[in-house]
């Protein structure tokens, strides 16, 4: 089997799964594109199995200890594994991500499970190679409806792969409705943004609705609405969400009608918005997408992320609550509690941690890849300064 060579102190030998082009000593077999290929220390002794991309700054990928190929009986076995893992977990699993890439020990495969549809996101240029093989996988243990295919993320670039979508197995599925919590979302497979929904928030919309009750509750970034309408289910006296987006304004809408609630939204740049406003507010929450894709734009981002939480800050009332999020991988626990902590001292403002959050459990992360951990927040109360 073809291979690389890995360099001494390379992150492999430190918990990592990724080999970059900067870590390899030496190539052997003339590996293909795609192929499985076998990872050596420097010493000759084996390191594993993995995918191979020199087109990728990431050039291999190991899924394996041991030699293993991507056949059928491993597919069976990894998705046969992550299934039944989130079987045990506190998630809905007919309402969930059901594989998470390596965390799952399948490197840029993402399954998410709405009821009795999948859809199928592929990363890596091996995995989209078999990206038949994947389906008629699924198929068999989990007999879906259908089978979406939304490769349309960005970080299919960095793969050499070109945005892709359609329909794996059986038909385009209409808009439908999902249920969690007692709340109900329309959801579009196809069209919509993401698998659909923003799953790996989901638990969080109660988390912090159970500040709401009889509050005043502005819902910032509110995509389709998920924190703003579970604040109004718990009480609160009035809410208002804010998307610059035309179409999540129009979800958040349509979502409100849809559960009877009572609530407001506009469209809008959040940023412009809070500089503008002059009303005050019991609850916020921030919930943007992510502001940085790379390490080189992270300072960039961070300021971003210091004037979003200052301008909240000065809207909200005595011992308010501020819910804050981070979707950035490149940005870590640490450095985003320094912003904001950075911005209550500017803001004035003394806060007290109420709970920190993270991605729901079938989202799992490695601690040896921080890659996998890209979700953070807080909830804060202002400290009573009268």
């Amino acid at each position: 089997m073809p291979g690389l060579v890995i360099k001494p102190r390379s992150r492999l030998f430190h918990g990592h799964e990724w080999v970059y082009q900067s870590e390899v000593k030496k190539t052997f077999g003339d590996p293909r594109p795609g192929e499985v290929i076998s990872l050596k220390d420097f010493k000759d002794r084996p390191l594993g199995s993995a995918i191979y991309n020199p087109a990728s700054q990431i050039v291999a990928r190991r899924f394996s200890r041991r030699s293993q190929d991507l056949d059928r009986e491993f597919f069976l076995r990894r998705i046969g594994q992550a299934v039944a893992l989130r079987d045990r977990l506190e998630v809905d699993p007919m309402l969930c991500r059901l594989v998470w890439s390596e965390s799952d020990g399948l490197p840029g495969v993402v399954v998410d499970r709405y009821g009795p549809h999948l859809v199928l996101q592929t990363l890596t240029l091996a995995m989209d190679q078999r990206l038949d093989l994947l389906g008629e996988v699924l198929v068999e243990l989990l007999d879906p409806a259908t089978i979406v295919v939304r490769n349309d993320s960005p970080m299919r670039r960095a793969e050499g792969l070109e945005p892709a979508g359609g329909m794996l197995h059986g038909e385009e599925p209409a808009p439908f409705l999902v249920d969690h919590h007692g709340l109900q979302f329309h959801v579009d497979l196809v069209g919509g943004q993401k698998t659909g929904l923003y799953l790996d928030q989901l638990d969080a919309y109660g988390r912090v609705a159970r500040f709401a009750e009889g509050k005043r509750v502005l819902d910032c970034f509110s995509n389709q609405g998920g924190f703003g309408l579970a604040c109004a289910a718990a009480g609160a006296a009035s809410v208002t969400c804010l998307d610059i987006a035309a179409d999540a304004v129009a979800a958040v809408q349509e979502n409100a009608k849809l559960n009877n609630l009572q609530l407001e939204a506009r469209e809008g740049n959040v940023f412009d918005i809070l500089k503008g406003c002059e009303d005050q507010y019991d609850l916020i929450i921030l919930d943007p997408p992510s502001f940085t894709r790379s390490k080189k734009t992270v300072r960039d981002a961070m300021r971003g992320y210091k004037e979003i939480q200052l301008r909240a800050l000065k809207l909200l009332d005595h011992d308010g609550i501020l819910a804050t999020f981070s979707c950035s991988h490149h940005v870590s626990r640490e450095l985003f509690l320094e912003t904001i902590c950075d911005a209550a001292v500017d803001a004035r403002r003394t806060l007290r941690l109420v709970e920190a959050h993270g991605q729901r459990g079938d989202h799992p992360v490695l601690p040896t890849i921080p890659e996998t951990e890209y979700l953070k927040g807080f909830t804060f109360q202002l400290l009573p300064n009268r």
